[in-house]
């Protein structure tokens, strides 16, 4: 009985050895041609301002080109479900961002679940999120003010986001329920044309990621009044956080993360992880990082998949308490 018992035991670990190893001789082989990141907004958007410069570096490092692949629509959702149908052979990863963490709340119909049709890779960046006027439309110059000329003007001012039930959508809404006032939201196909239309005046106010505001807050086409975070973001130390304006509890993160569709072999994964690592923390990506609002996360595998599922929770609480519905 023993010698059957041990001969299947070794029987198991010839099989298993035998399985392992075209996957391990494929992560050493890997990448040997392009990549495809598949973004879920348009370009000009926070998801972009990240991501672009991430394929860049990694292009570098693995001597192989990283395609940007931009499909925005319905809030980041249409881009989430090509993702989670592309093949699993290591060759197409998705750039997801807190926007999917809050579509299951928001979208009841979804094709693609991100916890369940995704293995979760890095956290790339975390930006906050950011309240930014037209200044001319809104002619304010503190976020006090900018609250008593809300409640003193009920529906008269507007805001963008980057499309219903995006990150920017639902910071509006819980925005309006902690300040008690009322703006009209306009959703948008991504935070670029979204951005295009507030320097314009098309529209007055936008709840943004940082990452896609940066650049336009230095220049002085719009004005930044407050971020949604405990401390003031990296290359910004003159915006005051919400609370230091005297709004408390107001805080929102715009993380963005890496994510490979299910059934991608693990050793490309690990390879992958190492890489985005080692990418994030270059001197050139920490440099534009801090220039666009966000530290350099720490957080991959599991513990990011834990981070995203404590996230869909809060989220579905935050649109369930302040009633943002599709518009």
């Amino acid at each position: 009985m023993n010698r059957c018992s041990n001969f299947l035991t070794f029987v198991k670990k010839v099989l298993l050895i035998a399985c392992l190893a075209p996957l391990a001789a494929m992560a050493q082989e890997w990448p040997n041609k392009p990549i495809t990141f598949i973004v879920p907004f348009p370009a000009g958007g926070g998801t972009d301002a990240f991501a672009r410069p991430l394929a860049a570096q990694l292009t570098k490092q693995l001597g192989k080109q990283i395609v940007i692949d931009n499909r925005g629509g319905a809030g980041g959702t249409l881009g989430a479900s090509i993702a989670a149908k592309a093949a699993p052979d290591g060759y197409s990863f998705f750039v997801g961002a807190a926007h999917h963490a809050i579509a299951p709340a928001m979208y009841p119909n979804l094709d693609y679940d991100i916890e369940k049709s995704f293995v979760p890779v890095a956290m790339i960046a975390n930006p906050p999120q950011v309240i930014v006027v037209n200044p001319k439309n809104v002619q304010v110059k503190n976020l006090k003010e900018f609250i008593e000329l809300l409640k003193k003007n009920p529906g008269k001012f507007n805001y963008a986001s980057a499309g219903n039930g995006s990150s920017h959508h639902l910071a509006g809404e819980q925005f309006k329920m902690l300040t008690k006032t009322f703006i009209t939201h306009i959703p948008y196909r991504g935070a670029g044309p979204a951005m295009q239309d507030l320097i314009a005046g098309q529209v007055d106010i936008e709840f943004d990621g940082l990452g896609s505001s940066a650049a336009q807050i230095k220049n002085g086409s719009i004005v930044a009044l407050a971020v949604a975070s405990q401390k003031r973001a990296p290359g910004f130390p003159t915006v005051p956080t919400a609370a230091e304006a005297g709004l408390v509890g107001y805080e929102v993160s715009t993380w963005y993360g890496l994510f490979a569709p299910k059934g991608t072999p693990q050793p490309i994964i690990d390879k992958m992880t190492v890489e985005v690592q080692k990418a994030i923390n270059s001197p050139d990506l920490k440099t534009i990082w801090t220039n666009n609002g966000s530290d350099t996360p720490n957080l991959s595998g599991d513990a990011f998949g834990k981070f995203v599922a404590g996230d869909i929770k809060r989220w579905a609480a935050v649109a369930k308490a302040s009633g943002a519905k599709l518009d």
